[in-house]
């Protein structure tokens, strides 16, 4: 994995887990055709399509709805590592989309990895659960 701040936005390229994240997050019974690439700005997904192009989606609710092409060079950017983020990912206790307070304070906490795919499964099944 290679993580760290490109500009303003900080961004998680998962590389060679990229694969059992994706089994992890369960993203193709949400997002079918998409391969996931990692985490823009820990509130947004990178997926690519079968023909390369990048977008992103939020986390909550991923939608194919959501996408937005994304026109970064990612691949071959320098990401500037940050020690105080390194291995942590932002999460919204009660997601925004769920009408969660987006600013820092109390609804904002700092997650594993391995509890973000959790999160990101559970409450896009409740979200699904809820449109239906």
């Amino acid at each position: 994995m290679k993580e760290g701040w490109l500009d303003d936005d900080y961004i998680i390229l998962f590389e060679e887990k990229s694969d059992s994240l994706q089994e992890a997050y369960a993203l193709m019974d949400f997002l079918p055709g998409y391969h996931l690439i990692g985490l823009l700005g820990w509130d947004d997904f990178i997926v690519e399509n079968d023909r390369g192009v990048l977008f992103t989606v939020p986390t909550v609710p991923l939608l194919k709805q959501h996408l937005r092409q994304l026109d970064m060079d990612l691949f071959h950017a320098e990401l500037v590592a940050d020690e105080g983020k390194t291995g942590q990912i932002k999460w919204y206790i009660k997601p925004v989309c769920f009408s969660g307070d987006p600013n820092v304070g109390p609804n904002v906490q700092w997650v594993t990895l391995e509890h973000h795919t959790q999160l990101v499964k559970w409450w896009n099944q409740k979200y699904r659960e809820l449109a239906c």
